[in-house]
């Protein structure tokens, strides 16, 4: 194997251009700049190619780019088959369109804005239509109960409320506690430090247990459903059940609902009683208060109750937000990876976002009926 090289004769009327070596992708190195350099603004009137030994696409790739160059039609006599190649090269790179010109920034930027507001549009779209699918399925699986396949929904059941048991009686302990280590440092600061009490039950009751409970099984249910499912897509196993004439959304959809709804307000019931607990261990540790005077605090409080009932109507909601966001994006997978980890996260995104936004809405509704 010899390196590409190449000499220029004018000392004659006429320009020759001598190739020598292999002009391969191997061996041209850096012989395109130079014979760019040498037959700058200078036409090649004939070509020696008596030297010339290997010839790819790439040689001919790096003659037809130096300079503009345009080899006489005669000159590949000596290498017919060479002759072909560099034809070849020459038609498809004079022949190749230029790079389409950049718009003005402000101009990318609107239009970045507008493919944006069409994804929204288009999403919301296919989340409405997998809506009314999924009406439809509960309606069915109501009007005949026979069907209902109960093994898969004990199933998720336990692997989307059970399994999860650990992870939310932990976080919300510490929750708990935290609520209560800064009610006690601010509250006995005005000889207020009794109230703690109330701050953790009311925090605890009404908003932090079943907002952590619902966030934390966006990020680990929600992510699930939406992998299990899409990876199902992936492998066409969705579309062999809809062959056997299964309706997907009863064997996938309907199971991991149902096992959401009744599991989130068990946990968001668990997650009351260990954020309660975090907060009674710090009271009892902080402010000496025992654990039979928090019991009392909280018995005695006529709103308790009331505080409960608030958390305990979230859950159910959150529960179908959650299933619901978890099996759409899963349904939405495409038959490739990049697609399934983007519908992975946008459903722990989503699930989150409209988690947030959900409570936003009860705070606001619970404030006008004065509950």
């Amino acid at each position: 194997m010899t390196a590409a090289d190449f000499q220029i004769e004018d000392s004659g009327p006429e320009l020759t251009l001598r190739l020598t070596g292999d002009w391969t992708a191997t061996e041209l190195g850096r012989i395109s700049r130079r014979l760019d350099e040498e037959l700058h603004d200078r036409k090649v009137d004939a070509v020696d190619l008596t030297e010339l030994g290997r010839f790819d696409t790439a040689g001919a790739l790096a003659i037809v780019q130096a300079a503009n160059c345009v080899m006489p039609k005669s000159a590949w006599t000596q290498r017919p088959e060479a002759g072909r190649t560099y034809a070849m090269v020459e038609k498809l790179e004079r022949e190749s369109a230029e790079p389409p010109k950049l718009s003005p920034g402000w101009v990318r930027g609107f239009a970045k804005v507008g493919r944006g507001v069409g994804d929204i549009a288009a999403e919301a779209t296919l989340s409405m239509a997998f809506l009314g699918r999924l009406i439809v399925a509960v309606g069915a699986a109501l009007r005949h109960p026979g069907r209902i396949r109960w093994a898969a929904w004990f199933s998720q059941g336990e692997r989307s409320g059970l399994d999860a048991i650990p992870i939310v009686a932990v976080t919300n302990f510490f929750i708990g506690a935290v609520i209560a280590f800064l009610g006690a440092n601010l509250l006995t600061q005005f000889g207020a430090g009794v109230f703690t009490v109330q701050l953790v039950a009311v925090a605890t009751l009404r908003e932090l247990a079943v907002l952590i409970t619902a966030i934390l099984l966006a990020g680990r249910s929600s992510s699930s459903f939406a992998a299990e499912i899409g990876s199902m897509r992936m492998n066409q196993e969705v579309d062999a059940m809809q062959v056997m004439g299964v309706n997907p959304f009863q064997a996938l959809v309907i199971p991991r609902l149902a096992a959401m709804v009744l599991m989130l307000p068990l946990l968001t019931f668990i997650g009351m009683i260990a954020g309660l607990l975090g907060g009674l261990l710090v009271t009892w540790s902080q402010l000496s208060y025992g654990p039979s005077f928090f019991v009392q605090r909280i018995s005695e409080d006529p709103l308790m109750g009331q505080h409960l009932m608030v958390g305990m109507i979230k859950a159910p909601v959150f529960a179908i937000v959650i299933a619901a966001i978890g099996c759409r994006q899963g349904m939405a997978v495409a038959g490739d990876v990049e697609s399934l980890g983007r519908r992975v996260t946008a459903a722990v995104v989503q699930a989150i976002f409209a988690i947030i936004l959900l409570d936003a809405i009860f705070a606001m509704i619970f404030l006008e009926l004065d509950i």
